[in-house]
């Protein structure tokens, strides 16, 4: 039944990303259809972000009062209810409440799904999360050909939507059906998800417990925000990179791609390597190979190595998810970490929306993207010594369970 419920939720999760990047490939139509202005129809897209960023941590504080597989069913009728509504629209104004109202229903998922497949798969976090992100993964790369062939079908963007709609209310009632079967949550096997002081997984206490726990939530952040504020200026603005490179438009949009799809086995094998592998090194090793890809990329000269540096790129900024959100899952207490994660998502993924308004502004006042890429990854190597020196010193959380120091000395 375990494997019911896991299934499920990676058909959802699918749909839920497909939500997130589906506007982006329809720009196009939006402007034909509806006769808007490109800057407009960039709000649009901008409003989906910000809108799964939105809902995370008020998430948090509903979690401390409603089992996590109802806010995941909740969220399935979301998202069902906000792509219906999408499809629906006939004005600027229209299409962007929808395109808010998705980003909710996608920002509400994630907070309360990757806490429940924690408590699914205690002994095997990283390799379900991994899974997980995969599916989610696949989405970002076929969703512009999903979109375009959809509207070659059927001559309307409006028929994504409706798709999307239908496909999240069927997936949602099948997930209601597993979780209705199996009376509730119980983790894999025989063992159940503790604390590190043999206490079972249970719903969070209280939002305020939830924020005690905010070294391990800066920790956590200071492995992946910072990278994340990066990736997201240098993946938004690549093409237009690109571009000033000298590559063609097809080539730059190829490369992108590439990049994206890195992100799939980047999801499968960097989920199972946080379950092997020491957490925080880790972790450590991927904000390295970030910088080290992003420097190379600014000294690309070649199609050829332009897709070799593309390639390492989108594996190291996606692997960086699945591998942080096993080390929170690990590193948080049962009792608070459904809040607690939502508290981490909700911050990080506000701070990394900032990542292409800075590279625009920068760009806008006359600094190459070369110069600015390569500040990005000085700031993330900052933030990265910093990481490894506490580590080295003990002062770092650690898993629980691990025999390493913890940051106040036990």
């Amino acid at each position: 039944m375990t494997k019911r419920l896991f299934t499920a939720l990676c058909g959802l999760v699918f749909l839920v990303n497909f939500g997130r990047v589906a506007f982006a490939p329809l720009v196009p139509e939006f402007q034909q259809d509806l006769g808007i202005s490109a800057a407009a129809v960039g709000s649009v897209t901008t409003l989906v972000w910000i809108g799964t960023a939105a809902p995370r941590i008020p998430i948090g504080w509903v979690l401390t009062r409603v089992a996590r597989e109802r806010v995941v069913l909740a969220t399935g009728l979301a998202l069902s209810a906000a792509a219906a509504l999408t499809a629906t629209a006939d004005s600027l104004l229209a299409l962007r409440i929808g395109a808010f109202a998705v980003g909710l229903a996608t920002g509400g998922y994630f907070v309360a799904a990757i806490p429940l497949i924690g408590a699914l798969y205690p002994e095997r976090t990283g390799r379900a999360v991994g899974v997980h992100g995969t599916a989610s993964q696949v989405a970002s790369v076929v969703a512009p050909a999903l979109a375009l062939a959809a509207i070659a079908r059927v001559g309307d963007w409006r028929a994504v939507f409706w798709l999307l709609a239908g496909g999240a209310l069927v997936v949602t009632v099948a997930l209601f059906a597993v979780v209705r079967a199996r009376g509730g949550v119980e983790p894999e096997g025989d063992a159940a998800a503790t604390d590190g002081d043999g206490v079972a997984d249970a719903e969070p206490r209280s939002f305020l417990a939830a924020l005690s726990h905010w070294r391990i939530v800066l920790a956590g952040m200071s492995l992946v925000a910072v990278a994340g504020f990066a990736w997201q200026g240098v993946f938004n603005f690549y093409v237009s990179y690109l571009l000033s490179k000298g590559l063609t438009p097809a080539n730059a949009n190829l490369l992108l791609t590439v990049a994206f799809a890195a992100g799939v086995p980047a999801f499968w094998l960097g989920g199972r390597l946080a379950d092997r592998l020491p957490k925080v090194p880790y972790l450590l090793a991927l904000n390295a190979a970030f910088v080290a890809s992003l420097v190379a990329l600014t000294y690309a000269g070649s199609l050829a190595a332009f897709a070799v540096v593309s390639a390492a790129l989108g594996y190291a900024a996606h692997a960086l998810f699945p591998a942080v959100d096993t080390y929170m899952l690990s590193t948080l207490p049962a009792a608070d970490r459904a809040s607690a994660y939502a508290v981490f998502s909700g911050a990080s993924l506000l701070f990394e929306a900032n990542g292409s308004g800075v590279v625009g502004a920068l760009t806008d006042a006359g600094v190459a993207f070369d110069r600015v890429f390569r500040l990005f990854a000085v700031a993330v190597a900052a933030v990265l010594v910093l990481a490894a020196l506490l580590y080295v010193l003990g002062r770092f959380p650690a898993p629980l369970g691990s025999t390493r120091r913890q940051p106040d000395g036990r």
